[in-house]
């Protein structure tokens, strides 16, 4: 999604699974989120890297839907539940225009790495808990996210206020790319 800054909610949407939980009992949330308003707008929660998560997660960003008349575009990492045949029927069937990044690169889908960052770190999603309660967290956290979390991006409004406008031009940060790299001094 390179150089394409969405104007308007339900422009973009960008997808990625991360893991929580801990090492001895790991989870992976499979989040779908608005890149205009950064509203999480599907996910879910397994104990397995299926595609069953990214399906369920899409499927309920789908279903709540607010401008059902729009063109979407989805965009995600090349994992492979992102490129399996089931996701990818879905996306067809929902009339959401698949989009992949090209390389392995995190900056590629920053919004969702951005995300995903939040919601691990902010909401301390590390608990040594069970699934259910897990699900339970997650869904209060999302809620709390979506509803109450400003993001400067967004001129300091949350999710859902931009979710409910197109009228605000949201920041980007861009990378500065340097051609010159600079040696590391060694120590004395």
């Amino acid at each position: 999604m390179e150089g394409i800054t969405p104007i308007r909610p339900e422009q973009i949407w960008v997808s990625d699974i991360t893991y929580v939980g801990n090492r001895d009992y790991p989870m992976y949330l499979a989040l779908v989120t608005d890149a205009y308003s950064k509203k999480i707008v599907g996910y879910d929660l397994s104990d397995s890297l299926k595609s069953t998560g990214v399906l369920k997660a899409l499927k309920m960003a789908v279903k709540n839907r607010s401008y059902q008349d729009q063109p979407l575009i989805h965009h995600s990492d090349r994992g492979f539940q992102y490129c399996c045949d089931g996701y990818q029927k879905a996306l067809k069937k929902n009339n959401l225009q698949c989009s992949m990044t090209e390389s392995y690169d995190p900056y590629a889908n920053a919004v969702a790495e951005r995300v995903n960052g939040i919601i691990k770190q902010e909401f301390l999603l590390d608990y040594k808990l069970n699934i259910e309660n897990m699900r339970q967290l997650i869904k209060e956290s999302i809620y709390t996210y979506n509803k109450f979390r400003p993001h400067s991006s967004c001129m300091m409004r949350t999710p859902v206020q931009m979710h409910q406008q197109s009228s605000i031009k949201i920041k980007t940060y861009k990378m500065k790319k340097s051609s010159k790299l600079t040696p590391a001094t060694p120590y004395i």
